[in-house]
């Protein structure tokens, strides 16, 4: 099995949401399996079937969390330095709209670009790695071709 590398941040996030559908959602939905049940006919009981759907995704994005989870690898950014590698948390000059953004480059299951978190295999962090402080990156992206200067790069 291949591990799955993140950082304690984002192991954190998806162990609190394993944990809350467990003890909160997959309750919820029995009770609401139950309530639905006692309406009498299972045939034509929206309620039942909507509930019975809202069952299959909680149990199935368990499953999936339990998997992430138990091949987790929890990697400590604050320990590296130097160039940009997993972990880094890395400030870049958009080179056409001198707009500056900050991405930490974070595994699979935990990278959520709303929130600065880019994933590892992204084509931008991909180019990112192994690049110094300084370094301008070319990245072909599906909306075109960028450039970045690397400005900063941190291990928080």
């Amino acid at each position: 099995m291949e591990k799955i590398p993140m950082t304690r941040a984002g192991f954190d996030l998806l162990d609190e949401e394993l944990r809350e559908l467990r003890s909160v959602d997959r309750p919820a939905v029995i009770r609401a399996i139950a309530e639905a049940r006692e309406h009498g006919d299972l045939s034509e009981n929206a309620e039942y079937h909507a509930a019975r759907e809202k069952q299959s995704f909680v149990e199935g994005r368990i499953k999936e969390l339990e998997g992430i989870i138990s091949r987790a690898e929890v990697i400590d950014p604050s320990k590296f330095s130097g160039s940009v590698k997993f972990g880094a948390t890395v400030t870049l000059l958009d080179e056409d709209t001198e707009e500056e953004r900050t991405y930490q480059i974070v595994g699979e299951a935990e990278a959520d670009l709303e929130r600065g978190l880019l994933n590892m295999r992204s084509p931008l962090a991909r180019a990112l790695i192994g690049k110094e402080e300084g370094d301008s990156v070319e990245v072909v992206t599906p909306g075109g071709g960028k450039s970045y200067e690397i400005i900063s790069i941190r291990f928080i």
